[in-house]
């Protein structure tokens, strides 16, 4: 009588190990040489750069200037601060 669970005969161990050691040759790697492993590569990279979604031209000059007013805008608030530490250690220390 065999249980619900453990209801499929599996082979031995042995058989099991042995026959994946055969069966398995490396995949795709295994049968192309440095070259063809490259091409793979450079293939997946385009296949990637397919599925972006490129922003169109006003996007990006909208995206570009958002950019550079927080730049400015950051570039700003770092002078004050920095004249405000240089203008206390001068209080400070004379």
């Amino acid at each position: 009588m065999t249980d619900a669970v453990g209801s499929i005969d599996m082979p031995d161990a042995e058989e099991t190990a042995e026959s994946k050691k055969k069966s398995r040759k490396g995949g795709k790697r295994g049968k192309k040489g440095p070259l063809g492993r490259l091409a793979l590569f450079y293939r997946q990279i385009i296949a990637e750069l397919r599925k972006v979604v490129w922003p169109t031209r006003s996007q990006l000059t909208t995206y570009t200037t958002v950019v550079i007013v927080f730049v400015v805008i950051m570039i700003g608030l770092v002078t004050v601060i920095d004249y405000g530490f240089q203008e206390a250690v001068k209080y400070v220390f004379g």
